[in-house]
């Protein structure tokens, strides 16, 4: 049986993150636990100390609708990134090798623009002559790298 996991970002505004990484992945922003109202009172209720909490009356995590992807925690943390990150998100929007490339570089065109929109940063664009890829790297609003291609 496979390991689930969560992908958790350091971040120091996670209201920003969670509205945008809804955005680009179709997420929702996770709903408390059962039997809770909201995450503060879950909190409170698992003994988080309240120091720690009084802020925390938002959502800080995503989850896919579907129950498919990963969860991701977007934890406030008081350093700001400061080089490339070591992992990073590849999203598959061109549609694969069997997608002609024009159409995929279209596809990955359009959404790159739409992600800038929401707040994204575009940083590089791979295309060369010859090669069947095509991809662009652009940076969420707290600079994490992640592609599309």
């Amino acid at each position: 049986m496979a390991t689930r996991f969560q992908v958790t970002v350091d971040c120091h505004d996670p209201v920003l993150m969670v509205r945008f990484w809804c955005e680009v992945l179709g997420y929702v922003p996770e709903p408390p636990p059962a039997g809770f109202d909201s995450w503060y009172e879950f909190l409170r209720g698992i003994g988080v100390p309240e120091e720690e909490i009084a802020d925390h009356d938002l959502c800080d995590s995503v989850v896919d609708p579907d129950g498919q992807g990963p969860r991701i925690w977007f934890q406030l943390v008081p350093e700001a990134k400061q080089i490339k990150n070591r992992l990073h998100l590849d999203l598959e929007i061109g549609g694969g090798h069997q997608v002609p490339l024009a159409e995929r570089r279209r596809r990955i065109q359009a959404e790159a623009r739409r992600l800038e929109a929401a707040g994204a940063r575009r940083l590089s664009e791979l295309a060369q002559d010859g090669l069947d890829h095509y991809a662009i790297t652009l940076a969420d609003p707290e600079g994490n790298e992640f592609c599309l291609h």
